[in-house]
């Protein structure tokens, strides 16, 4: 307990200085006892040990615009491998005086996800937005009409090509999910067995393995002539193997709904559509919010793994740049930005999680 001292009789009793203010907290929450003492000591030794040297060499002694060669010669980062080769690891092998493009085709997704985030936009009209957006970057990302030339989606790659992987993955994947979960309670044993099958078999192999069979496996098996974009392929594995996962998720939510909220939907009159659209799948879909999201954010990561598969993502175009031998030896500062870019989505996309959680959380 804090010790107050009467200073005067008929004064008001006041907390001694030290216990008010940046001291008082400082003194009760970093050196309130001799373990928490020493651990803040030792934080801020490494903190002065680490800091210093790291903000000399990313910005006080870093080159910005410059060649390999005077990099090699420099005491920081080399950040002039990104001012140099930024717009190939943005855009792959896109036409160099077409990539106006897929610039403006990255600025319609982010603005469309941006004004998503608020729910009191989720209308009709803006469902015709988003497919009116979604159909412009087909246009302009594949060309061939309006004096556009054309572009195979061969040579599409860097940060769009991730976007799109990431976007479309996950929006078709969680609905997807979501019809797994429910078919694997159905009581119509055909359709809880497939689901089953289907969940248990695509959980027990890695994505790695999806991607494989879908870029070399699944076109042995169709027709002579008949051949699909290998971008389309890898897009089919990323949303199968996530729906996967989203309906375990999905299904523990379910699980966790009480027996009394069917026994009243049943009350009314409400038959097994209306039940699950109002009643249990808002309810099912809120509880299990962090988990559905640290798996869209595991997703949206694991799309770089189709690097393996020859497809010029964000990380395939960043090692390109760094198999060029004036860039050798860059590769903190190259992986450093992809660091920062893949950072952001994934942030934006907890940080929307918590948004959506405190304003569901308020409703009720």
């Amino acid at each position: 307990m804090e010790a107050y001292v009467q200073q005067k009789p008929g004064e008001v009793l006041k907390p001694p200085v030290t216990s008010v203010g940046v001291i008082g907290w400082v003194k009760s929450n970093l050196f309130n006892g001799w373990f928490n003492s020493l651990l803040t000591i030792v934080t801020l030794y490494f903190f002065w040990k680490v800091i210093p040297p790291l903000v000399r060499w990313a910005f006080i002694d870093s080159v910005w615009n410059t060649t390999g060669a005077v990099c090699r010669g420099a005491d920081g980062a080399c950040w002039s491998i990104i001012a140099t080769n930024f717009r190939f690891i943005l855009f792959g092998f896109f036409p160099y005086d077409q990539q106006w493009r897929p610039l403006i085709a990255i600025l319609i997704l982010c603005g469309l996800l941006f004004y998503s985030r608020d729910r009191n936009h989720w209308t009709k009209h803006f469902g015709y937005a988003w497919i009116i957006g979604l159909v412009v970057m087909g246009f302009l990302m594949r060309g061939g009409l309006f004096g556009l030339p054309s572009v195979e989606p061969t040579q599409w790659g860097g940060l769009p090509l991730t976007l799109l992987l990431s976007v479309f993955g996950l929006t078709i994947a969680y609905p997807l999910g979501v019809i797994l979960a429910l078919g694997r309670q159905s009581k119509l044993p055909v359709i809880k067995w497939l689901c089953v099958v289907y969940i248990e078999l695509i959980r027990g192999v890695p994505l790695i393995s999806l991607l494989f069979m879908s870029s070399f496996i699944f076109p042995l098996f169709l027709p002579e002539g008949v051949n699909f974009p290998s971008i389309l392929r890898a897009l089919v594995a990323i949303i199968l193997f996530t729906a996967a996962y989203i309906a375990e998720v999905v299904r523990g939510g379910l699980q966790g709904m009480s027996r009394g909220q069917y026994e009243a939907a049943e009350s009314i009159g409400l038959n097994y559509y209306l039940t699950m659209r109002l009643i249990i799948l808002p309810q099912a879909l809120k509880i299990v919010i962090p988990p559905t999201v640290s798996i869209l954010i595991s997703a949206f990561k694991d799309t770089s793994l189709v690097v393996i598969i020859a497809l010029w993502d964000l990380l395939k175009t960043t090692q390109s740049v760094l198999s060029n031998p004036e860039w050798m030896g860059f590769s903190r500062e190259a992986y450093i930005f992809v660091a920062i870019l893949y950072f952001l989505g994934c942030f934006s996309m907890a940080n929307y999680s918590r948004k959506l959680e405190k304003e569901l959380s308020r409703e009720n």
